[in-house]
C-alpha cells in the first residue's frame, strides 16, 4: 500500500481508537450492570461476525451447526469469566492483550526472523511472540506491584510475569485460530464495522481465549 494511503487513514483508525477506548473505559468504570451489558453486547456482535465467517469458510450444515454450538459456548464462556471477574481483574487482563499486541508489534518490526505459522498469518513471528510475551509480562508485574508493594520483587513476583507471559501465549493462539478461520472465509476483516480496524471479533479475538484462562487462574490464585 502506497504511504500515502496509509497515511490518509491514520486519522480514521486514531478516532475509531479513540472512540473504542472512551466507551471501553466509560463501561469500566460505570461497572455492574452498565458494565454486564457492554459486554453481553460486545458478545452478541462477535458471534454474529464469527458466524458470517464461518458461513463463508464453509458449506457444509453440519459444519455449520458445530461451529455455531462450539462458537456460542466458546464466545459466551469469555463473556461469562468477564462479567464474573472483579474490574481490576478486568482491567489487568486488558493490559496484559495490549501490552501482547503493542510488545509483539514493535519486536516483530524491529527483530523480524522466522515466522510461526507464516500460511494462517504471514506477519507474525517468533521474536515477535517473545516480545509480546516479556511486555505482558512486564505489566502483569506491575500490576502485582501495585497491590503488594516490595513483596512484588521475589518468587511471587517471577510467578505474576511468568502469569503475564503465558497469557501472552493464549492471547496469539485466539489471533491466529480467527486469522485461520477468515482465511478458510477469505475475508480480510470479520467486518468492517469499526471503521480502519475491522470487525469485533478483530478487536477482541485475543481476549477472549485470555477472559477464559485468566478467569480460571483468578479461582485458582491464593
Amino acid at each position: 500500500m502506497p504511504l500515502s494511503l496509509r497515511t490518509s487513514d491514520l486519522p480514521r483508525r486514531a478516532a475509531s481508537a479513540a472512540v473504542m477506548l472512551a466507551i471501553t473505559a466509560a463501561a469500566l468504570w460505570a461497572g455492574g450492570v452498565w458494565f454486564d451489558a457492554f459486554v453481553v453486547a460486545i458478545a452478541f456482535a462477535c458471534f454474529g461476525e464469527f458466524l458470517r465467517l464461518v458461513w463463508r469458510a464453509t458449506t457444509k450444515l453440519v459444519n455449520r451447526l458445530v461451529a455455531l454450538l462450539a462458537g456460542a459456548a466458546y464466545i459466551a464462556l469469555a463473556a461469562s469469566a468477564l462479567i464474573e471477574l472483579i474490574i481490576p481483574v478486568v482491567i489487568g487482563l486488558v493490559a496484559v492483550v495490549i501490552a501482547t499486541d503493542t510488545g509483539a508489534y514493535f519486536s516483530g518490526r524491529t527483530i523480524g526472523g522466522p515466522k510461526i505459522a507464516p500460511k494462517i498469518s504471514p506477519s507474525k513471528t517468533w521474536a515477535g511472540l517473545g516480545g509480546g510475551a516479556i511486555a505482558a509480562g512486564l505489566v502483569a508485574l506491575g500490576f502485582f506491584y501495585s497491590n503488594v508493594g516490595s513483596d512484588a520483587f521475589s518468587a511471587r513476583g517471577v510467578g505474576a510475569f511468568l502469569v503475564g507471559a503465558i497469557l501472552a501465549v493464549v492471547a496469539q493462539c485466539g489471533d491466529f485460530f480467527e486469522s485461520w478461520l477468515k482465511r478458510r472465509a477469505n475475508m480480510k476483516d470479520s467486518s468492517n464495522l469499526i471503521p480502519g480496524h475491522g470487525g469485533i471479533f478483530d478487536r477482541v479475538d485475543g481476549l477472549l481465549p485470555v477472559a477464559i484462562v485468566g478467569a480460571l487462574l483468578w479461582q485458582l490464585h491464593p
